[in-house]
């Protein structure tokens, strides 16, 4: 099963926004699911073309601060947004960021990201009701409580799981970060919470585990909050990548089965990525295939129920790396 909803672009030009986040990192990827000859004439089965979920007000309060959450419904939204997405450089000047070519204010792009996050909600309903699903966005995982961070204005993942808690459609959840940058904000909001199990793979060096420990206001960084489990792989190590993979999950599971797992299949750790803050690790396309079909099965195997975020990604080339797993995930 699939989550596409068409009218909700990935990309960010519109707003003006230069970040590579391309939208053939869908388009592509549908287009070759759409053409395949096994899974073409049978697209009513496996795709869900629209967002029908919806974000309130308290779904956010679960997660963020009452503070910030007020912040993005005030007119600071914009100065919110300047943050997260780093438009405005030390110096003040605009950085991948180029108001003339907008189409739509920044205001807007706060109703873009509700939507997205409410599709991350119906991704993980999908996935109960049917063992999979992969939407077309979501995996936000760098914004903190108090504030955005890392292209990440609220945090999609750690909202959906507590609102199925709150419903009591889920009680403990596990989250699979693949993401090539740590899942700082992830680990933030949930450390303590014995209900959410967190394991990532990340970098070990780079964004956003370059800052300092300590804040200057004497407050420990929470970009440093560890996962339960942590996997930080240095630039060179990519070989030991699926060997240290496959062993995380293993601890994962020795930690207790859970209703759900959530996996921030983040595309960026491909050698081909074009952001230049994943340049320190490099996956081939074969190696982040078997990284996708190892988790796949990993939890097919254990019955646990697979929502996947598309996460991180950039350029024009890591559509390959979701559309090469999902023509083999979804003939399973």
């Amino acid at each position: 099963m699939i989550l596409y909803d068409s009218t909700i672009p990935a990309g960010l030009l519109e707003f003006g926004i230069l970040i590579p986040i391309r939208d053939s990192r869908a388009t592509k990827t549908f287009e070759a699911l759409c053409s395949d000859s096994h899974l073409g004439s049978r697209q009513n089965l496996w795709h869900r073309q629209r967002i029908s979920e919806t974000l309130t007000k308290e779904d956010l309060l679960r997660v963020h601060s009452a503070d910030y959450v007020g912040r993005l419904y005030s007119d600071r939204l914009v100065d919110e947004i300047i943050s997260t997405f780093e438009l405005i450089d030390s110096d003040g000047r605009y950085y991948r960021y180029a108001p003339e070519q907008a189409s739509r204010p920044l205001e807007e792009l706060f109703e873009r990201i509700r939507i997205k996050v409410a599709g991350s909600i119906q991704c993980a309903r999908l996935a109960k009701a049917h063992g999979f699903c992969f939407y077309f966005s979501g995996g936000m995982h760098h914004a903190h409580y108090d504030h955005g961070s890392g292209f990440c204005l609220i945090n999609d993942i750690v909202i959906t799981a507590r609102k199925l808690q709150a419903e009591n459609v889920v009680r403990k959840v596990w989250i699979i970060d693949v993401d090539a940058h740590k899942g700082d904000g992830t680990a933030a909001l949930t450390a303590g919470d014995a209900s959410i199990t967190t394991l990532s793979v990340h970098m070990a060096h780079g964004w956003p585990l370059d800052g300092l420990p300590v804040l200057p206001d004497g407050r420990a960084n929470p970009c440093f909050m560890p996962s339960d489990i942590d996997i930080p792989i240095a630039s060179g190590e990519e070989p030991h990548y699926l060997e240290r993979l496959e062993q995380g999950l293993g601890q994962m599971k020795s930690l207790g089965e859970p209703d759900l797992a959530i996996v921030v299949s983040g595309a960026d750790p491909y050698e081909k990525d074009e952001l230049p803050s994943t340049s320190g690790l490099r996956l081939t396309l074969d190696q982040m295939a078997t990284r996708d079909r190892m988790i796949y099965q990993f939890l097919r195997e254990l019955g646990i129920p697979a929502a996947y975020l598309m996460a991180g990604g950039y350029g024009d080339q890591t559509w390959k790396v979701y559309t090469q797993f999902l023509l083999w995930a979804l003939k399973k």
